[in-house]
């Protein structure tokens, strides 16, 4: 038996923590540790330690399923493209191609995402696309471009948190979501800095912190507000560099100072002495940061949330300096990665803007097609999911299960089944899966190579270390053969670093431009941070990295690499933004005034009660794929509703009670579990489960003006003690 390990990342969070994958007696794999990835240095959540567990045939589809007399019933691969391209095909003859709906996910490769970009616009003519990242990432992201010119989850690497001086945590519960990230702010507190975190729950998280913040839900903007507001009148703004390098500073003032402090106690239910603490903590050093994640962003003010969080890093001079900054712990594996290389409604690959002619021309030279055939922005994620069954008569689907993740997700669950036509393609039967007409049966992480995007900026290699079972093909396989039978013989190679190459030239000069990456310096480098622009002279193709068979070549495949000569010196890539300048016409931040708003819904007699919602540490996203492992199952079995016990007073409720929670959109049931750790007005429910205790089914699509983000993490509820 071959006995040599693979490297590889994990199939998971944006951490992308390195791993080893080793054969086993029995013919499968074994995750090992792999302490050269500095990210984990080894250590691994239980997520990570069992993801060989979804490998198994026993737990993933092995056969194209196809729908007959309402039952889904193993079909051939033929039959089953023939049958997606006609529907497709007759749709858009019947309805145009804007009848033909597109939707993606954070967890396809960046060869995927990009090839499912060019596919919908190319192949379908479609612009209606978009993907499940929308929901998770995108307030952060259009708060960072407004600010800073560009979108980067952190603009520097994790390594440098330990080494900053205080760091304010805003709506994250890393412990659980992301663990192995957990020590970067133990080094940090081990090291002299504090850290403070925001939460309206007493999490694991939150246990760490020096100082802990716990607002209402949905008024972390006015939070926010308010610390600016003290930093002015305790005079802590640093006068030169708001001078030097932003701009929009007293629009900005203005904005904040009509929020004081004793009028964002009354807002938020924090202290007025806790708000100058943190004012103070978060001051006193020479660097700090300050990172959100889903907490602030999943809300309908979303980006003018995270913009008051950028305002409080530029009023101090915290960011584009060392060991400073605002950053966005993203969630997806390729969160970022995702929404870089154009399955977003409104994005070209690059992070071009669909809208921008000479990004257009760039692309459509690269795709060979003529820039005015490509379709405008489509719909965002809520939007184009609203809109099935009416404009949208088909929907083509990869790496989502929007039945369960998707807010007001019955009414979606409905959308989705009064469509004429739905194609999934997915490793296991996810709740939306089992609506389809269609269902493809796709290789996963451990089973093809490509690269990844994680919450850093770094590009990584994911590498195959097992052959698929016979039956399963890739996504870019699929997109092959659906452009063959759609009319596009040329253009949707299935090798990953085909894709790659072509990616890169498709990047060349955006924002996220990958053209100095390649599949060679990822491997020896662990991983390259964009931007990295391409040597002057154009890099010659390299030869694959996986061989005629689909097995992993080795290094030894990889040519001279025409970057390594001295009169073409490499770009080393950029794990540090804005030290120099900003990505602004002037090199400046910009400040953006805002001011606090109240949630889209905020509690009243009939629904008196916040929702919040979130991960627990044992199931990851809709759970489509943990929720199948058993030691995952065993640590967290199904839904709850985490009450404090004087709201469960008041209730009459006991511990593992069930509890009906019920919103304007819907109704969930799930135990009772009580707990100090949580506001008394608050009840929290993970989302990770289908049925009865779909916390989604709660949840609030009232959007971001600007993000067009869902407003997941508040919305009002009535709770209820169900009889039994």
């Amino acid at each position: 038996m071959e006995t040599t390990s693979t490297p590889t990342h994990c199939p998971y969070c944006a951490l992308q923590c390195g791993m080893n994958l080793s054969p086993t007696p029995e013919g499968g794999v074994e995750v090992t540790e792999r302490v050269d990835f500095p990210v984990n240095r080894g250590a691994l959540c239980g997520k990570g330690r069992t993801a060989p567990a979804v490998l198994s045939s026993r737990v993933r589809l092995t056969s194209p399923l196809v729908r007959s007399g309402g039952t889904l019933v193993p079909a051939t691969w033929d039959e089953a493209l023939d049958r997606i391209a006609g529907e497709l095909g007759a749709i858009r003859a019947g309805h145009g191609p804007d009848a033909l709906g597109v939707f993606g996910g954070g967890g396809l490769t960046n060869e995927k995402a990009y090839t499912l970009g060019k596919f919908a616009r190319v192949v379908l003519g479609t612009s209606q696309i978009d993907y499940n990242g929308r929901f998770c990432m995108s307030s952060a992201a259009a708060g960072g471009l407004k600010a800073f010119g560009l979108d980067r989850g952190l603009p520097f690497p994790l390594e440098d948190i330990p080494k900053t001086g205080c760091v304010i945590l805003v709506g994250s519960n890393l412990a659980e979501t992301m663990p192995p990230a957990l020590r970067f702010f133990t080094e940090l507190r081990e090291n002299g800095g504090t850290l403070i975190v925001v939460d309206p729950r007493r999490t694991k998280t939150a246990e760490q912190a020096d100082l802990h913040l716990m607002p209402r839900p949905g008024t972390d903007l006015a939070l926010a507000l308010g610390l600016l507001h003290l930093v002015v009148a305790e005079g802590r703004v640093d006068e030169e560099y708001v001078r030097e390098r932003t701009s929009g500073w007293e629009e900005a003032r203005a904005a904040a100072m009509a929020h004081w402090p004793e009028h964002v106690e009354r807002i938020t239910g924090v202290s007025v002495p806790q708000l100058r603490e943190a004012v103070r903590m978060f001051c006193e050093p020479e660097a700090a940061m300050v990172l959100t994640a889903r907490g602030p962003e999943q809300q309908s003010k979303g980006t003018d949330t995270v913009g008051a969080w950028i305002n409080l890093c530029l009023a101090t001079g915290r960011a584009g300096r060392p060991l400073s900054g605002y950053g966005c712990l993203t969630g997806q594996g390729n969160g970022q990665g995702g929404r870089e290389h154009g399955q977003k409604a409104d994005q070209l690959p690059g992070y071009r803007k669909l809208d921008d002619p000479a990004a257009r021309r760039h692309v459509a030279e690269v795709w060979g097609v003529d820039p005015d055939s490509l379709p405008g922005p489509g719909r965002s994620a809520y939007e184009l999911l609203d809109a099935l069954g009416t404009d949208i008569r088909s929907l083509l689907l990869m790496a989502s299960n929007p039945v369960v993740s998707a807010p007001r997700a019955a009414h979606i669950e409905e959308r989705l089944k009064s469509l004429d036509f739905l194609a999934v393609c997915d490793v296991v039967l996810s709740e939306t899966a089992a609506l389809a007409d269609v269902v493809l049966p796709v290789t996963q992480w451990a089973e093809e190579t490509g690269t990844m995007t994680s919450l850093e900026g770094r590009v990584l290699l994911r590498r195959r270390a097992i052959t698929p079972p016979e039956g399963v093909r890739s996504d870019l396989e699929v997109m092959h053969e659906l452009a063959a039978r759609l009319g596009v013989e040329k253009g949707f190679p299935t090798d990953p670093e085909e894709v790659f190459e072509e990616l890169r030239r498709a990047s060349a000069g955006g924002p996220a431009d990958y053209s100095g990456i390649t599949y060679r310096r990822l491997v020896e480098e662990n991983g390259v941070f964009w931007p990295c622009p391409a040597p002057a002279t154009p890099p010659a193709p390299t030869a694959s990295a996986v061989d005629d068979d689909g097995e992993d070549a080795g290094l030894d495949v990889f040519p001279e690499d025409p970057a390594r000569d001295e009169a073409a010196p490499v770009h080393p890539g950029t794990p540090r933004l804005f030290l120099d300048r900003f990505a602004t016409d002037d090199g400046r931040a910009r400040f953006v005034p805002v001011s606090h708003r109240p949630a889209a819904e905020e509690p009243d007699e009939e629904y008196p009660v916040f929702l919040t919602t979130g991960r627990v540490v044992a199931q990851y996203q809709s759970g489509a794929q943990t929720r199948r492992v058993d030691e995952l199952n065993a640590a967290a079995p199904g839904p709850f509703v985490e009450l404090h016990p004087r709201l469960a007073a008041r209730l009459g409720a006991a511990e593992g009670d069930p509890l009906a929670v019920v919103s304007r959109r819907g109704r969930a049931v799930a135990p009772a579990r009580i707990t100090t750790g949580i506001r008394p007005d608050t009840v929290f429910m993970p989302f990770h489960w289908p049925g009865e205790g779909r916390a989604n089914t709660l949840t609030n699509p009232a959007l971001d003006p600007t993000s067009r983000m869902p407003e997941f993490k508040v919305c009002a509820v009535r709770v209820e003690v169900v009889e039994r």
